[in-house]
C-alpha cells in the first residue's frame, strides 16, 4: 500500500479542516472534489476571475453521487462540509476570514498563463504576489499548521539542464515566471522569519477534467481536444519538437495532500517538482490526442496541424526530476500522460464535443 493510500484512510478516520484558494478553478476544484469525497471539512475562496460556478456545481453533484454509492457504514459517518467564500486573496481581510480555524491551506489561486502576464504584468503581480503575501500573513496569524502553494516549472527559466532539479534555476523568461519566483522567496522568508511550515509545488503542465478549452490563454491539451472535436484548425507554436512533462491532475492532487500532511519536518521550507518524469513533444501529443479521439468513435477531419512562430516567453524543453518529492513526500505519480488523457477524455467529450 502506498503512502497516499494510507493517507486517504487516515483522513477518512480523522477529518481535518482545509482551505482551498481558487477552489472554483481547474486544479482547485479537483482538490475540492477529492477532499470532500474523503469526508473533509473544506473552506473555499474564489473571486471567479478565472474559476467558474459550474465547476463547483459539478463537484457538488459528483460528491453527492459518491456518497450515495458508498457503503452503508460510510454513509453513516460524519459527512464532509463545504463553506464557500466569494473573496479575493488581494483582500487581506478575506484571507484572514478564510484561514480562521483551518489546519491546512492549499493555495491555488493565481492568474496563470505566460502570454497573459506579458500582456498585463501588473495584474499578474497583484494576484500572484500580493495575493500570496496576504495569504501568508493570514495563515501566520491564524496559526495554520502548513501552507502548500502552487509554484511553476516556469521558474527554471533559461537554465538549460534536463531534467530540471529543484536547486538549479535560471533567469525567468516572463512576468508570470517572475511572480512564481517571488512567491517562493516570500515562502522561504516567512519560514525563516516566523517559523511557518510552507511547501511549494512546481507544477509541470497540468491537465485534466475542468480545464477550460476556451479563451486566449487556454492550455494546449483542452484547446486541441476542443478544436479536433469541432474540426477546427490546430495550431502548433514552433516546429512541434518543443517538449513538456505533462502531468495529469490526479498526480497534482496527490502531491498536495501528501505535502500538507508530510510527517517529517525536513519536508518543510522546500519546493518540489510535481510531474511524471516523462517528456512528450507537441508533435507526439497531437498524434496521441488524434488517436484517442479517433478510437472514441468521433469523426475527425483529415487534417494536419498548422505550424506558426514560437511564442514569446516559452521554454524549449521541460522535464522534471521528481526524486526529492518521492523521497520526502512519498509522491509517486499514478497516471502517465496517456493514462491521464484516456481517463479525462470522457469529460471533454461530454462537455465540449460536438452534438
Amino acid at each position: 500500500m502506498s503512502r497516499y493510500d494510507e493517507l486517504q484512510i487516515e483522513l477518512r478516520a480523522n477529518p481535518a479542516t482545509w482551505l482551498v484558494t481558487g477552489c472554483a478553478g481547474f486544479i482547485g476544484s479537483n482538490l475540492l472534489e477529492t477532499l470532500l469525497k474523503l469526508g473533509q471539512h473544506v473552506i473555499g475562496l474564489d473571486n471567479f476571475s478565472t474559476g467558474k460556478q459550474e465547476n463547483l456545481d459539478e463537484v457538488r453533484r459528483l460528491v453527492a453521487e459518491h456518497r450515495t454509492a458508498a457503503s452503508p457504514s460510510a454513509r453513516d459517518s460524519q459527512p464532509s462540509t463545504f463553506h464557500f467564500i466569494h473573496g479575493d486573496t488581494r483582500d487581506l481581510a478575506a484571507c484572514q476570514k478564510a484561514c480562521a480555524g483551518v489546519d491546512y491551506v492549499l493555495h491555488q489561486a493565481a492568474l496563470g498563463s505566460v502570454p497573459r502576464s506579458i500582456k498585463d504584468p501588473i495584474a499578474s503581480h497583484a494576484s500572484n504576489v500580493t495575493g500570496f503575501l496576504n495569504l501568508l500573513v493570514a495563515a501566520r496569524d491564524q496559526k495554520v499548521k502548513r501552507l502548500v502553494y502552487a509554484s511553476s516549472s516556469s521558474v527554471y527559466g533559461d537554465h538549460p539542464d534536463l531534467p530540471k532539479v529543484e536547486e538549479k534555476v535560471g533567469r525567468p523568461l516572463s512576468p508570470y515566471a517572475a511572480t512564481k519566483v517571488m512567491c517562493e522567496m516570500y515562502a522561504d522568508v516567512f519560514a525563516r522569519t516566523y517559523g511557518m511550515a510552507t511547501i511549494g509545488l512546481r507544477y509541470f503542465n497540468v491537465f485534466g477534467p475542468r480545464q477550460d478549452p476556451n479563451g486566449a490563454y487556454a492550455a494546449v491539451i483542452p484547446k486541441w481536444i476542443s478544436a479536433l472535436l469541432r474540426n477546427e484548425p490546430v495550431y502548433i507554436n514552433g516546429d512541434g519538437e518543443t517538449s513538456r512533462d505533462f502531468c495529469y491532475v490526479a498526480n497534482v492532487v496527490q502531491a498536495n495532500l501528501l505535502a500538507a500532511t508530510a510527517p517529517h519536518a525536513q519536508a518543510n521550507s522546500q519546493v518540489y517538482n510535481v510531474a511524471v518524469h516523462q517528456r512528450t513533444s507537441l508533435n507526439d501529443l497531437y498524434r496521441l490526442l488524434h488517436g484517442l479521439l479517433s478510437k472514441s468513435g468521433r469523426s475527425l477531419a483529415a487534417q494536419s496541424p498548422i505550424y506558426r512562430d514560437f511564442r514569446g516567453g516559452d521554454i524549449r524543453h521541460s522535464l522534471a526530476d521528481i526524486q526529492q518529492a518521492r523521497e520526502r513526500l512519498a509522491y509517486e505519480p499514478t497516471h502517465s500522460v496517456a493514462q491521464g488523457l484516456s481517463e479525462s477524455l470522457g469529460w471533454y467529450l461530454r462537455n465540449h464535443g460536438t452534438q
